[in-house]
């Protein structure tokens, strides 16, 4: 990843550091990389792009993402005197997955609530950063209102591909961004322009047909995401449908992306497989109760859910 040379930014502030500098600190909290963009609004054109997939109504039911839209326009709403972003990523691949023949959860539910570990993870990085070159700080994870993924590419970490999954070159996309917002003036990277080319191998593999072959990102389909309907869909999923074995979240398009291939195994312990998990059966689960589901699940991603919509999923397996 190459940064721009060091530079004075609009309010004639020179920037303290960059992403050598940076870099260490991140590494120490478990991060793989970084990028660094400057903050200010976001492009128009993407703006746009956000808005019209909104307005199809492609994000079904998930009205969270219409809302704050002048904060996710322009960051630095989010933190008075705004100056960089600092995108971290997180590996989450699982050294191990679920034995064949069992309800399947999606790689990155396996281990703790990546909100939960990222936020403290962060707040390692943005104490650093204010001890070392002061300025004030925010974590956001994925629940602020931020276009994580655009500024992902505006920081170089990556770029966002066919299945809306952000791509790291030579990493795959089996990881977690968070971001830490500094007042603090860092050197910024250099934006990636990667993209998937003619690969459409994630599309082919789409079991709900969300990704359209000849589209971008911003032709995703939520409503006809399997992770959507198994998270995020509240009451009875569409008549017919059949989840093979998937019962929270579905991994098909990582599977199959020639990106992935170059993964490695998380040597973040709170991503590792929880044993419990990796054990259960679908008998387990149809016979599960609030208490159990709550002592397997404490501290997960999986809790979205609930158990209702665990067993809901689990009448559509196969």
């Amino acid at each position: 990843m190459s940064s721009s040379p060091s530079r004075c930014d609009a309010a004639g502030t020179a920037a303290v550091a960059g992403h050598a500098e940076l870099l260490p600190l991140a590494r120490e909290t478990g991060a793989t990389d970084i990028g660094i963009a400057d903050a200010g609004p976001v492009a128009l054109s993407a703006v746009e792009a956000y808005n019209r997939w909104l307005s199809q109504g492609r994000h079904g039911t998930m009205e969270y993402l219409a809302r704050y839209g002048d904060i996710r326009r322009d960051p630095r709403l989010l933190l008075d005197g705004a100056r960089s972003l600092i995108v971290a990523a997180f590996n989450y691949m699982p050294p191990r997955r679920q034995p064949d023949g069992v309800p399947r959860f999606a790689d990155y539910a396996l281990g703790l609530d990546y909100h939960e570990v990222l936020r403290e993870r962060l707040g390692r990085l943005a104490t650093a950063i204010r001890d070392r070159w002061g300025g004030d700080t925010r974590v956001c994870v994925d629940t602020a209102p931020l276009m994580e993924r655009y500024w992902a590419v505006q920081s170089g970490l990556g770029f966002v591909g066919r299945n809306s999954q952000l791509i790291l070159p030579g990493r795959g996309s089996r990881f977690f961004i968070g971001t830490v917002i500094t007042t603090t003036h860092f050197r910024r990277d250099t934006p990636c322009t990667l993209t998937c080319g003619d690969c459409r191998r994630c599309a082919a593999a789409c079991p709900g047909g969300a990704i359209t072959p000849d589209g971008n990102c911003a032709a995703f389909d939520a409503r006809r995401c399997l992770s959507y309907l198994t998270i995020e869909h509240r009451g009875p999923l569409p008549a017919g449908l059949r989840l093979g074995c998937r019962i929270y979240g579905c991994d098909a398009c990582q599977d199959v992306c020639p990106h992935n291939r170059h993964a490695v195994p998380t040597d973040i312990p709170e991503f590792l497989p929880r044993p419990s998990l990796l054990a259960l059966t679908a008998p387990a689960i149809a016979s599960m109760t609030p208490e159990q589901f709550s002592t397997i699940f404490s501290h997960s991603a999986v809790k979205r859910a609930k158990l209702a919509g665990l067993q809901r999923n689990l009448s559509h397996c196969r």
